[in-house]
């Protein structure tokens, strides 16, 4: 009786969320599309109808993208905030989408892990049996990238204290913590270029194994740093407006996860590739570890 009085006075016979018809996917799937062509014409220098795009295809297909971000983006949040039509039940489903997602994420940095430890824990003959390989100038473990470490690790505290705000309330403090997270994950990108501009006067993505999964593995991190930046900076500005409360705030709950899952991955780079990976290596030419005499350049 109950079920059909709900049903009755709401219109609504359950509490999931239904998602409207909306236009975005599509358009989204054509952006994507845009930015893969863009990327395919300017890597090959291909022509279009007797011209050459350049990079202003993969410009058109960034841009593109960020659109159907932002308007899609806006109808979710009127959703949340205007409507409110997003359930206790819904948030649950939520939370499982966000968690598997990340667990996918997990995997697909697994692969570059996978494809490291393998190259160093059994390096081939043609790179002389030894990791690192004969020759390469490595980067010094506790330069630069111990800075960068320090401020992921920062960050991690500063998007903590930001949640800790949201349950106490505390609007302003909450939108202060969040904007000094999004200046760490801009320093670290900005001084990710500084080491990428010098560590390619020694190596290039094509030069070796070693290379290759140095720059796939760091380079994709700082991709997901990238985005990681720009979740927080749209969560910067949902806190200002006072979006969150102590009882409803998974919009900048997903970012801090999203956050921390980064800090961990970077660690694990740290200490897997910069510092282990440069530092120690293997000579399977008499089957032992050898340590360099120097760190920051190559073993053998």
């Amino acid at each position: 009786m109950s079920e059909n009085i709900e049903y009755t006075t709401t219109g609504k016979p359950h509490p999931y969320h239904i998602v409207r018809p909306s236009i975005w996917p599509l358009v989204g799937s054509l952006a994507g599309g845009i930015f893969a062509m863009g990327m395919v014409l300017f890597m090959h220098g291909a022509e279009v109808m007797g011209m050459k795009p350049g990079i202003w295809g993969p410009i058109a297909g960034v841009l593109s993208i960020i659109l159907v971000m932002f308007f899609w983006w806006k109808d979710v949040l009127y959703e949340a905030v205007t409507e409110r039509i997003h359930s206790d039940i819904a948030m649950i489903g939520m939370r499982y989408g966000m968690a598997l997602f990340i667990a996918s994420e997990v995997m697909f940095f697994v692969a570059f892990f996978w494809a490291f430890f393998d190259s160093a824990f059994y390096p081939k003959e043609v790179i002389g049996f030894v990791w690192p390989p004969a020759g390469l100038h490595t980067i010094p473990p506790f330069d630069l990238p111990f800075l960068m470490t320090m401020i992921l690790l920062l960050s991690g505290c500063t998007v903590t204290w930001a949640h800790h705000e949201i349950i106490e309330g505390n609007h302003k403090a909450a939108a202060k913590a969040i904007g000094f997270t999004v200046g760490l994950g801009l320093f670290f990108l900005c001084f990710q270029v500084y080491e990428y501009s010098h560590a390619l006067n020694y190596f290039g993505f094509k030069d070796g194994i070693y290379p290759s999964t140095f720059y796939m593995a760091t380079g994709f991190h700082g991709f997901h740093v990238f985005v990681g930046t720009v979740f927080l900076a749209v969560c910067w500005v949902r806190a200002a407006k006072g979006h969150f409360t102590p009882e409803r705030h998974f919009g900048f709950e997903a970012a801090a996860w999203y956050w921390h899952f980064v800090d961990v991955v970077w660690l694990f780079l740290f200490i897997a590739v910069y510092w282990w990976g440069n530092t120690v290596g293997m000579d399977l030419t008499d089957g032992k570890d050898i340590v360099p005499a120097v760190a920051g350049t190559s073993s053998h």
